[in-house]
C-alpha cells in the first residue's frame, strides 16, 4: 500500500508541476459538454431554397410566401429557368429547389391539379430527407387552406433527389472520414512525434548540425506527407471499390486538394508540438484542437445549417468544414475548381499562415 500511495503522490506531483496538463484534463471535459451539446442535432433548419417560378401568379406569390416564412427555409433564389438551378446547386448556395409549372393559378382556378416539382440535394441523406418532408409540409398545408373554400383543389407534387438518389450513408460519411483520417495522421501523430523527439532530446541535438530550424521540421514532417497522401488513395480506392461512393469529379483535382489539407493539418501538429512540453498535452491538445473539431463542427456528421449561430461562426476556422465540403462536391456532384475556388484559397491561406506562425514558434523553442 505505500508503494501505491507513493506512486499516486508521484503523479500528482507530476500533474501539478505540469500547468499545461492539469488545465487540459480540468477543461476538456467542458469543452467537450459544450461541443456535442450544441453540436448534436437532429433537426434541420435554414435550409437554402431555390423557387423556379417561370410565370409568377397569386398562387405561386402565396406559396413562396409560405415558405420564406417558416424558419426552416431560407429563399436564396428566384429564377424563371430549370436551367438556372444547376449552378446554384453545384456551388451550394441551393439545398432544395421548388419547380413552378406554368399556369399553376390557371390550373387551380379550372379545378386541374396544380403541378409542382421538389428537387433536393441529397448528399446529405438525413438532411435531404429531412427537407423533402418539410416542403412537402407546406405545400400540404396551403393545398388543406384552398381546399376549405374549394373542395376540387389539388397540388400535385413531383420529388426528386440530386446527387445521391439512393440515399446512401456511405455517400455522406466517406469523403468526411478521409478529412478524420487525414487530421489523425497529419496533425495528432506530427504533434506527438515531434513532442517525443523533444522530450528524449533528439531533437536539440540536431542544432548543432549545419541544418536551419525550418529545414530540420520539413525533414520531420516529410514522411507524414507522403503516408498522408498514399493514405488518400487508400481511402479513395475503398471508397469507390468496397462502398460504391460515386467519384463524379476530377481525381487530380481530389488529391491535389487532400495535400493541400494534409499541409494545413501538419502546421496545426507542429503548432500543437511547439507550444506543449510532454507527449501526454500534445495528445490532448490535438484532440481537442483537431479531431473533435473535424468530428462535430466539419458538417462531417451533423449539418452545420442546424448549429447555433456561434458555432457556425467558429466552424469557419475548422479546416476540416472546407475539405469535407470539397471533398463531396468533387465526388459526388462533379463540380471543378471553377466551383471550388473560393474553398480552394481559404485552405490555401489557412496552410500558409498556420505553417509560418508554426515555424516561427518552433524555431523560437529550439533556439
Amino acid at each position: 500500500m505505500s508503494a501505491l500511495a507513493g506512486l499516486l503522490r508521484k503523479e500528482a506531483y507530476h500533474i501539478r508541476r505540469d500547468r499545461r496538463t492539469l488545465a487540459v484534463i480540468i477543461f476538456m471535459p467542458v469543452v467537450q459538454v459544450v461541443l456535442f451539446g450544441s453540436a448534436i442535432r437532429t433537426d434541420v433548419k435554414d435550409i437554402r431554397l431555390a423557387i423556379v417560378d417561370p410565370t409568377p401568379d397569386s398562387a405561386t406569390l402565396a406559396l413562396r410566401n409560405r415558405f420564406a416564412a417558416t424558419e426552416n427555409f431560407r429563399v436564396t433564389a428566384v429564377v424563371p429557368r430549370v436551367d438556372d438551378l444547376e449552378p446554384l446547386f453545384e456551388r451550394g448556395r441551393a439545398q432544395e429547389a421548388i419547380v413552378f409549372a406554368p399556369g399553376f393559378a390557371e390550373r387551380i382556378a379550372r379545378g386541374l391539379p396544380a403541378r409542382l416539382l421538389i428537387v433536393t440535394d441529397a448528399a446529405e441523406p438525413n438532411t435531404g430527407s429531412t427537407a423533402q418532408s418539410y416542403a412537402l409540409a407546406v405545400v400540404q398545408a396551403y393545398e388543406r387552406e384552398l381546399g376549405g373554400r374549394r373542395p376540387d383543389v389539388r397540388i400535385a407534387a413531383d420529388v426528386r433527389m440530386r446527387f445521391n438518389p439512393t440515399r446512401e450513408s456511405s455517400n455522406l460519411f466517406v469523403p468526411g472520414l478521409m478529412a478524420f483520417i487525414l487530421t489523425v495522421i497529419s496533425a495528432l501523430m506530427t504533434a506527438i512525434s515531434l513532442t517525443r523527439e523533444k522530450e528524449t532530446g533528439t531533437l536539440e541535438a540536431l542544432l548543432v548540425s549545419p541544418l536551419r530550424p525550418w529545414q530540420i521540421i520539413v525533414g520531420k514532417v516529410a514522411p507524414y506527407l507522403a503516408v498522408g497522401f498514399v493514405s488518400v488513395l487508400l481511402v479513395i480506392a475503398e471508397a469507390r471499390l468496397i462502398f460504391g461512393v460515386p467519384l463524379r469529379g476530377s481525381l487530380v483535382l481530389l488529391l491535389a486538394e487532400g495535400l493541400l489539407f494534409i499541409l494545413v493539418s501538419l502546421a496545426l501538429g507542429i503548432l500543437i508540438s511547439a507550444r506543449t512540453s510532454s507527449q501526454r498535452v500534445a495528445m490532448m491538445g490535438a484532440m481537442i484542437g483537431t479531431m473533435l473539431p473535424t468530428m462535430l463542427l466539419s458538417g462531417f456528421i451533423f449539418p452545420i445549417e442546424s448549429m447555433p449561430l456561434p458555432l457556425q461562426i467558429i466552424s469557419n476556422v475548422v479546416p476540416a468544414r472546407w475539405f469535407v465540403e470539397i471533398a463531396r462536391s468533387i465526388m459526388l456532384k462533379g463540380v471543378g475548381l471553377a466551383y471550388l475556388w473560393q474553398e480552394t484559397l481559404v485552405l490555401l491561406g489557412m496552410a500558409l499562415v498556420l505553417l509560418t506562425i508554426a515555424t516561427r514558434s518552433f524555431s523560437e523553442r529550439l533556439t
